[in-house]
This record gives structure tokens, C-alpha cells and sequence, in this order.
């Protein structure tokens, strides 16, 4: 209630007076000048205060820890699936590559073991919190696994095959998941290592494939340049991609003016 006091001009408004009802335990409540109560834990000193900050601290790290086993092994993993893959490079490479796709599938069943034991390291609502720790090993994978599909069908893997192959969820509703922009970043990691496979393949005296490179590569180019990208890594790291479609060009042009690339597309023609 408010009512006026006072008679002209030493007439006020007093001010709203709230009350609630009392607390339960009034020794731990705090009672404020205008009716209103509110309740507080029992004081703490300061060094009990920091304790207690310590002991979250040392829990948080604890945590961080344990996932950079985890990372540390899949990196490992990761690197003995790009030795057997980039044995593509030498000289007879290109004719084992049925088996050295058959082998990188077998250790990407090691790459699924390792992420589900992962996704038991940390509370995985904070997903996000710790992403920072496997962002980059995951990229990686990704990347292998674009390679590994190129390599099978000369086709573009997808987010869903991905997630298949790493066995880790596209959904990010459903756990521990394939962000957009790892999936992006791993793709762009791709191109980088077919323009090398296409200056690799003329060596071998493979003349078809650079030109089967140039039209998969292109694709993914025009793909790209329908995203909104920012000005972030992802943007800079498609700006990689611009001289990875020059480098394939190139080695398409020495083709054409050595009169390979017509040898090349009637072999192609042949075979289809």
C-alpha cells in the first residue's frame, strides 16, 4: 500500500513497502532494508573458498588429461592410415590401390574403438568445451576418409558416410558428432592431396586420371562457392583451394599441348 503524508508542500509519497513471508530458517536468511529477505550460504573464509576452486580446477584437468590419451592414440592412428594411403604416390601405387584401401578400412575399425572410448571421457553436453582438444585429429580423419572414398569410387563422401566410417553421430542432438566445419575443413584437405595425385599420376603415365581430377575438382569448387563463409580458418582455407584448381590445370595444359590429353580421353572412351 502507499499513501500521502503531510499537508502542502511537506506533503510525501511514501515509498512501497513488500513483505514476504518469513523464511524458514531466519539464522540464514539476510533481511534487506525494504521488506525483502533473501537467503545465503554460511560465510566461508578465504582459503576455504580456494580450496574449493582448486578442487574444480584440478577435476577440469583431470578430465583434459584423459582426453589427450585418447587424442594422442588416434593421431597415431591417423598417421599409419595416411602412410598406407599416400602409397599411392609411388611409382606402382596406383595399381595396389584396391588393397591399400582394404587396409586403411581396417584401421579406421581402430579409429571407432578409440572415439567411443572418447565419448566416455567427458560430460558430453559440454562437447564444445573440450572440442578444441580433438578438432584437429578429427579434420584429419575426415580428410582420410574423403581420400580413402576418392580413391574407391572418384566420388565425394558425404557428412552421413563420414560419420558411418568414423562411427561417431551427424545429428548433433544425439552426442558426440561431426561438426559442419570439420567435415568442411577435411574436405579442403582433399583437394590439396589429389592436385599432388594428378602431378603424380602423369609421372606414373597415368594421362586419364588428372583430367578425371580436374572435373571432380572443379565440382567442389563450384560446391564451395554456394557457402556463406566468414572471414574465419575456413574461409582462409578455402582460399587454398582457388591454387589447388590452378595447380590440376596446369598439369591438364601440359597435357593438351603435348597432345596426351586426346591419347588420354580416347582410353577413357575405350573403357567406358
Amino acid at each position: 500500500r502507499r499513501w500521502w503524508k503531510g499537508r502542502g508542500r511537506s506533503r510525501r509519497l511514501l515509498p512501497l513497502r513488500v513483505t514476504f513471508p518469513a523464511p524458514p530458517d531466519r539464522a540464514c536468511a539476510l533481511f534487506l532494508p525494504w521488506g525483502l529477505w533473501c537467503p545465503f550460504l554460511p560465510a566461508m573464509s578465504v582459503s576455504e573458498m580456494f580450496v574449493t576452486l582448486n578442487n574444480s580446477l584440478s577435476a577440469d584437468q583431470d578430465i583434459r588429461e584423459e582426453i589427450r590419451k585418447v587424442v594422442q592414440s588416434l593421431e597415431q592412428t591417423a598417421r599409419e592410415i595416411l602412410t598406407v594411403l599416400q602409397g599411392v604416390h609411388q611409382g606402382n601405387g596406383f595399381k595396389d590401390i584396391p588393397k591399400k584401401c582394404l587396409k586403411a578400412r581396417e584401421h579406421f575399425s581402430t579409429v571407432r574403438t578409440q572415439l567411443a572410448s572418447l565419448k566416455t571421457k567427458f560430460p558430453i553436453e559440454q562437447y564444445y568445451r573440450f572440442h578444441e582438444h580433438w578438432r584437429f585429429v578429427l579434420q584429419r580423419l575426415v580428410f582420410l576418409a574423403a581420400f580413402l572414398v576418392y580413391l574407391e569410387s572418384e566420388t565425394l563422401v558425404t557428412r552421413e558416410a563420414t560419420t558411418e566410417i568414423l562411427g561417431i553421430e551427424a545429428d548433433r542432438e544425439r552426442g558426440f558428432h561431426l561438426d559442419i566445419e570439420d567435415y568442411l575443413s577435411g574436405i579442403l584437405t582433399l583437394a590439396s592431396e589429389l592436385s599432388r595425385l594428378a602431378v603424380n599420376s602423369v609421372t606414373a603415365g597415368d594421362y586419364s586420371r588428372p583430367l578425371r581430377i580436374s572435373t571432380f575438382i572443379n565440382e567442389l569448387d563450384s560446391g564451395f562457392r554456394l557457402l556463406n563463409l566468414k572471414n574465419d580458418s575456413l574461409r582462409k582455407r578455402y582460399d587454398g583451394l582457388k591454387y589447388d584448381v590452378k595447380k590440376i590445370e596446369e598439369v591438364v595444359y601440359d597435357l593438351s599441348i603435348r597432345g596426351l590429353s586426346k591419347e588420354a580421353a580416347t582410353v577413357v572412351g575405350g573403357d567406358e
